[in-house]
């Protein structure tokens, strides 16, 4: 009989492909982006995807895609010039069984945004999970950057609580510096979701 095929969620999916080093197999895409020779400020990035009751989401998958130091996409979409060859600018991380995930990247740049502005230094993420029929896109914003007050998408966020959710917060520390960002799916404080 035909007729419209049911929406389906996203997951579980076939993780052995998507995040096989979950399983002891080789990886395309990781969680670590940087390379020796990357050339900029190595940071990592690290938080949880947690439910609307706060429960960790022990299957989840973040994704993430962002400029270099210098401003610039690892994309042949961007024409720019791009010096920072070493760096992969995609990563894929699955959550554990308390929900962590984690990166090793370089703090970016800022890019070029709507009407002739510039963009604070943000990352975009994406997030998939069980039980969800779309990827959720959010961005990461780093707390210790001045351009967050000038940055036209955040800007778009109604409320300062609400941009709250949009900022990672740097873990005291020596070495590089940790970047903590937890994506909460649903409940209070929920992280604020751009359309895809």
């Amino acid at each position: 009989m035909p007729g419209i095929t049911p929406s389906q969620t996203v997951g579980p999916y076939f993780a052995y492909a998507l995040t096989p080093r979950d399983y002891g197999r080789p990886e395309i895409v990781t969680n670590d982006l940087v390379t020796p020779t990357t050339l900029g400020r190595h940071i990592r990035i690290e938080g949880r995807v947690l439910d609307g009751d706060g429960a960790p989401i022990g299957d989840a998958m973040v994704e993430i895609w962002q400029a270099d130091a210098g401003g610039f996409y690892a994309h042949p979409g961007d024409a720019r010039r791009r010096s920072n060859v070493g760096f992969k600018g995609f990563g894929r991380s699955g959550t554990d069984a308390e929900g962590r995930y984690g990166f090793r990247t370089i703090k970016p740049g800022q890019v070029p945004g709507p009407g002739d502005t510039m963009q604070a230094p943000h990352v975009n993420v994406g997030v998939f999970a069980r039980g969800l029929l779309r990827r959720l896109f959010t961005r990461l914003y780093f707390a210790d950057e001045s351009a967050n007050d000038r940055d036209p998408i955040l800007a778009c966020v109604p409320t300062a609580e609400r941009r709250t959710t949009l900022i990672a917060r740097r873990r005291p520390g020596e070495g590089d510096p940790v970047y903590v960002f937890d994506i909460r799916l649903q409940g209070k404080d929920e992280t604020v979701f751009f359309a895809g």
